[in-house]
């Protein structure tokens, strides 16, 4: 039977979000509803409710989550009622052409859940990266469902599910960090700093941190920065390159998406280097550079989708780092606030005062 909830909506662009009623139904065969517990407010949240991913109108947001699953429609066997999740949006097919060659991290077939949620007048919701978690329930496909140890604190290792797995495994599983490797991240909000700590953990000795906002600066140091460039005063290329002897960095993550932090990106990574953008740009950003210097430069350009993960291989690791004592997600988050709170929690991260509000419910 159907149950009706609480949740967040984006109901036209640029609008104010509402909290409202929505119905979340039975699960089908494939599918699990949630008990949310916890939900991160991303970034990418924003996006949709700016019109930025597409206009499909209404907008269930929320994606960053972790809560625990409390029923499972016919053929779901890897999660049970009880589980621990966090939620993913990376439900691989086992099918197409990238599962076909052994890279499930980049499968192009996921999976969402095939019913839609509604609101009360049977308006069919569209769920942020098919996931729609500022909501007390959530209905999703079951391979979105990673079984996590419970003793974790969800408001921490929910944020797996999106930005702290995409700047770690940009860092890790794209840009294929390791010991001994010099790092520089441009952009130093909640990506840009799980890149840091992604290179931190791998064994990067010198990690540079790059931003315009001092205090973002300082709370990179926190994640493993060893150096840190003032972006407003200094020149980034130039200092990036002083701190590794002349040459640049091994690997150059840039987490914000814009054209210049990319061209900054190509040019202070070391000859045969990497850049990794992870940085998502909107679709009228273009960047320019010189074939000579693409060619002479070596090395690869890359993007990372989700920190290539697999979350069922990812996530449980990352956990057990964070329980272990060697990956601080408990500093990514800033806040925990209720489900009406999440319009002033996007100002607060607009303004750059905030890593992560998580919603609790």
């Amino acid at each position: 039977m159907s149950q009706t909830v609480k949740a967040v909506i984006a109901r036209s662009k640029g609008a104010d979000v509402e909290l409202v009623d929505i119905v979340v139904p039975d699960p089908g065969p494939g599918e699990a509803v949630v008990s949310v517990q916890t939900c991160g407010v991303c970034h990418t949240d924003l996006h949709y409710r700016e019109g930025g991913i597409n206009d499909e109108f209404p907008f269930l947001l929320g994606h960053e989550a972790a809560g625990t699953v409390e029923a499972v429609g016919e053929g779901v066997t890897d999660v049970a009622p009880g589980d621990f999740v966090v939620l993913n949006w990376r439900a691989v097919c086992g099918q197409c052409r990238a599962c076909a060659k052994g890279e499930p991290q980049y499968c192009f077939d996921t999976h969402n859940a095939t019913q839609k949620m509604t609101l009360t007048d049977g308006t069919e919701l569209t769920p942020a990266l098919g996931i729609g978690a500022f909501a007390e329930k959530t209905l999703v496909a079951a391979g979105q469902c990673t079984k996590v140890d419970p003793s974790a604190d969800a408001a921490a290792v929910g944020l797996l599910g999106c930005g702290v797995m995409a700047g770690y495994g940009a860092a890790v599983n794209t840009g294929g960090v390791t010991r001994g490797d010099s790092v520089a991240v441009i952009g130093c909000g909640g990506v840009g700093d799980a890149a840091v700590a992604g290179a931190h953990i791998a064994g990067a000795t010198t990690i540079i941190a790059v931003d315009t906002d001092p205090r973002k600066l300082e709370i990179a140091k926190g994640f493993g920065a060893t150096h840190t460039v003032d972006a407003s005063s200094e020149d980034t290329v130039e200092r990036i390159r002083e701190l590794t002897g002349g040459f640049g960095a091994d690997v150059v993550v840039e987490a914000v998406g814009l054209p210049q932090t990319y061209e900054q990106a190509f040019y202070a990574r070391d000859l045969a280097g990497t850049v990794v953008l992870v940085g998502v740009p909107t679709p009228e950003k273009e960047v320019t550079l010189p074939m000579i210097d693409i060619f002479g430069r070596g090395g690869a350009l890359k993007s990372s989708w989700y920190g290539d993960c697999l979350p069922s291989r990812d996530f449980p690791v990352l956990v057990d780092l964070y329980q272990q004592g060697r990956f601080d997600l408990d500093a990514f988050v800033t806040e925990r606030i209720g489900l009406g709170d999440v319009e002033s929690a996007f100002a607060k991260m607009h303004a750059g005062d905030v890593l992560r509000s998580v919603v609790v419910l």
